[in-house]
């Protein structure tokens, strides 16, 4: 076991209709912080959405108090939640239940929040998602990295490694192992191509990478490339004052970030890649959309289609990322109140 000499948190937020998804998620980052003799020195932060305006949940298929009751046993499973007490024993978890059915929340809110919340409690912040998969090594590889780092550029990112993307320009980004595989352009999930960003990993299988590590790689960039799954921030930039813009109200919240350091920053924010440490994205992971209504008709593994499924998701995907790249110019920014007019 280590000590950690700096303070971390990450956060997430779940969505219901992710409740079969987010437990493989949470398994890995009890992985991580079980290698940790200062548990405490890691807050899991995890917020529990149970908001059914924009998708709705099939009562036919599941309930709410089944939903909530599974997640209250995960909890237990991994994090030896304690109900009499309300407490995680040995974990420094902290849970938000939104349990509110009329409440647009979305992950653009929650990191937004998330990132002022705790800028002035921890050293590094780091967002999770609920289909990915943390490497067991994480918290002291950014131990190391935050202290090495801190007095010469005490503001910066970091990523590690991923899959196979969609272009060459995420080569930066991706494991070495991974790279020069060929792309795999297909709609639905991979079960075959191990590197594809369309297959679904194990926390088995990823470890199986990180286990072969015995020297790190770490990159150093200033222009910045990543996307939000996995995205660690040193907390003194939140603290300068850059965050989620309030304009970006649904996705490409990770798009807007980036876009906001690029120009407060002027190229001269430094982002560190652990080249060869994989951190795993399930992007198309058959679980991910469970139990929504409506969507049950759409192609098993066709995760985009069945948002498609939505008349407000294509509208509400376009009018955020145009927020995302053009909250520094003359331009009206988009609302809600915009999708639905």
């Amino acid at each position: 076991m280590i000590k950690l000499n700096n303070k971390f948190a990450i956060g997430c937020i779940i969505q219901w209709y992710e409740i079969e998804l987010v437990e493989e998620y949470l398994q890995s980052v009890k992985n991580a912080v079980d290698t940790i003799e200062n548990k405490d020195s890691v807050i899991i932060d995890l917020y529990f959405n149970c908001d059914q305006t924009l998708e709705k949940l099939d009562e036919n298929e599941m309930t709410m108090t089944k939903i909530l009751d599974k997640f209250e046993k995960i909890l237990t499973d991994i994090f030896n939640y304690d109900y009499n007490t309300d407490n995680f024993l040995g974990y420094n978890v902290k849970v938000i239940l939104n349990d509110v059915v009329s409440n647009i929340y979305t992950i653009a809110d929650y990191r937004r929040e998330f990132n002022e919340k705790y800028c002035d409690e921890v050293d590094v912040l780091m967002w999770g998602e609920t289909d990915s998969l943390i490497p067991r090594q994480t918290f002291q590889i950014l131990d190391n990295l935050h202290s090495s780092v801190k007095e010469q550029t005490p503001k910066y990112v970091g990523f590690f490694s991923t899959c196979k993307m969609w272009d060459e320009s995420w080569k930066i980004l991706e494991h070495p192992e991974f790279t020069d595989k060929p792309f795999i352009d297909m709609d639905k999930v991979d079960t075959e191509n191990w590197w594809s960003l369309r297959y679904n990993m194990s926390i088995d299988e990823m470890n199986s990478f990180n286990d072969k590590v015995e020297e790190l790689d770490i990159k150093s960039t200033n222009q910045l490339k990543f996307n939000g799954c996995g995205l660690v921030i040193s907390a003194e930039v939140v603290r300068a004052g850059i965050n989620i813009p309030k304009s970006i109200f649904f996705v490409h919240e990770d798009t807007a970030f980036m876009n906001n350091l690029l120009v407060m920053f002027q190229g001269q924010l430094p982002q560190y890649i652990i080249k060869n440490v994989l951190l795993v994205h399930n992007r198309k992971h058959i679980k991910k959309r469970m139990y929504v209504r409506g969507e049950q008709e759409v192609t098993p593994g066709d995760i985009g289609g069945a948002r498609l499924a939505h008349n407000w998701y294509d509208k509400a995907n376009k009018l955020s990322e145009f927020n995302a790249h053009n909250f520094f110019k003359q331009t009206k920014m988009y609302t809600w109140e915009d999708v639905y007019e």
